[in-house]
């Protein structure tokens, strides 16, 4: 196989991974390609309306993809054979063919069609492309695979709860199928989950070209699963996913749980994929063990490699995702209006970054300043929707993750200092901010006699007045559950 032949080969596959499997047959399976070393592209069509179509939709990620293999700039032309093959035929042996063959030859230029289909236009030598044409061509190209071009490692702000996972997405991007593999993210709503798949998608893109990535959420494997079966499709299924698949990204994972027949085909695009040392990485609002429905093998599977969680990011954290949105969308924001807002949004980043959006945006519309008491009075209903409904529960998953417990800790009767605490601080903070009894209370710890309650609460009322780390720890966890600001 010549050199051009393979570039162009090349080409295909990477276009079959791109385009949906009856678009490629009814698109491209017709063509013929000649290929020019020196940066030309000669496309044989059967018809005017195949050349429309393939320029009004897929123009740019022809080009993109001759870039992206060869690392040169092409210049495309389409040319109407009516005699062409309904066969693929990749090469004409001589590279005169496509200008000597009688027929209607289409140049195109970087924006505009040709207005004259007959008269043949010269090819130049391709400029090379300005880094801002090299950025848009890029951003084009990343969206059509259905990536966010802004959702990237750079623009991750990077705290004490999201260290780790930030870290082992990094090591994933960098070696793929080498350091984590799968890699299990989990954590709430608006936390970062999305950005840093996105971001690994992004920098794979980047250092290895011919790495063919899928990136879709959990619904859509769905979909895909169920249409399958309607259709028949099952074999172009498989082998999207497991034969034509390098890595593969899915988004909110949590949604096959109770599927059957979707988690038994992830079962085995899961084996395939993991045998073939293809990397996987899942994303989901809860831990494996505590997705409802989800098989126990795949349970088990999720944990192979690294389970990274993402918790609430911190108050330092918060600030600086605020002051980073505002920079990057040139808002003059003052300190003090950030630091209101990172002090009572404190759970979930969209809603941080919300609500300095519309702040901004008020006082845009209004020609008003940005001031804490404009601040205060456009978010006051918006700040009492998102602090947190307080329960029992809440709690207990809030003084858990403070001291690195499970909530079955705080339930059990072991007596070790470093449950007890934690327990009797986690029973104090829901007598004081809940109306619940202490007999109620004393059932959710586990079925505690209401006299240990009262008993817990006592005593943590003498350490905050005793124990400076104690107290300093119970605001920490009321901040936290947005009750102390």
């Amino acid at each position: 196989m010549s050199a051009q032949h393979e570039i162009v080969s090349k080409v295909l596959d990477s276009l079959k991974t791109k385009v949906s499997d009856f678009n490629f047959k009814n698109w491209f399976k017709n063509l013929q390609w000649d290929y020019d070393p020196q940066g030309k592209v000669v496309v044989s069509v059967p018809s005017r309306f195949v050349r429309d179509w393939l320029m009004d939709h897929y123009l740019e990620l022809i080009k993109f993809e001759f870039y992206r293999i060869t690392d040169q700039e092409h210049k495309v032309q389409f040319k109407i054979d009516r005699k062409a093959q309904k066969t693929l035929d990749l090469f004409n042996q001589t590279a005169e063919a496509a200008t000597t063959k009688p027929g209607e030859t289409c140049d195109i230029p970087e924006s505009k069609s040709p207005q004259n289909e007959t008269t043949p236009t010269k090819v130049t030598e391709p400029a090379k492309p300005t880094a801002n044409e090299a950025l848009q061509r890029y951003e084009e190209f990343v969206t059509q695979m259905g990536f966010n071009p802004k959702y990237n490692f750079e623009t991750y702000v990077v705290g004490n709860s999201n260290q780790l996972v930030h870290a082992a997405c990094q090591a994933v991007a960098r070696q793929p199928a080498r350091s984590y593999n799968p890699l299990f993210i989990y954590g709430g709503v608006g936390l970062g989950k999305t950005h840093l798949l996105n971001a690994i998608g992004l920098e794979v893109l980047k250092q290895y070209r011919n790495h063919r990535i899928i990136y879709v959420t959990g619904e859509k494997f769905t979909n895909e699963v169920i249409s399958a079966i309607r259709y028949g499709k099952a074999y172009e299924l498989r082998k999207k996913y497991r034969e034509n698949c390098d890595m593969l990204l899915i988004d909110d994972i949590q949604f096959i749980a109770g599927k059957e027949r979707t988690m038994e085909e992830f079962f085995h695009t899961f084996n395939a994929l993991y045998e073939a040392r293809k990397q996987i990485v899942l994303t989901s609002d809860k831990m494996p063990k505590d997705i409802p429905n989800l098989e126990e093998r795949l349970i088990s599977r999720f944990g192979w490699g690294l389970m990274a969680d993402i918790q609430s990011p911190d108050f330092e954290t918060r600030m600086a995702i605020l002051r980073k949105k505002a920079e990057e969308d040139g808002i003059d924001m003052p300190n003090d209006v950030c630091e209101y807002i990172a002090e009572n949004v404190s759970n979930n980043v969209r809603d941080l970054e919300g609500s300095l959006v519309r702040v901004s945006a008020f006082a845009s519309l209004s020609q008003k300043p940005i001031t804490f008491e404009l601040a205060r009075e456009i978010l006051k209903n918006i700040i009492e929707d998102v602090k947190p409904k307080l329960s029992v529960e809440g709690i207990q998953s809030r003084v858990a993750e403070y001291y690195n417990l499970k909530i079955s800790d705080l339930k059990s009767k072991r007596r070790h200092k470093n449950l007890a605490v934690p327990r009797q601080i986690a029973m104090y903070l829901c007598k004081a901010h809940l109306e619940c009894s202490f007999p109620e209370l004393g059932q959710k710890f586990g079925g505690k006699d209401h006299t240990t309650v009262m008993h817990a609460c006592q005593k943590i009322r003498k350490y905050i007045d005793a124990n400076a780390t104690i107290t300093s720890e119970i605001k920490e966890i009321e901040k936290g559950l947005g009750l102390a600001h």
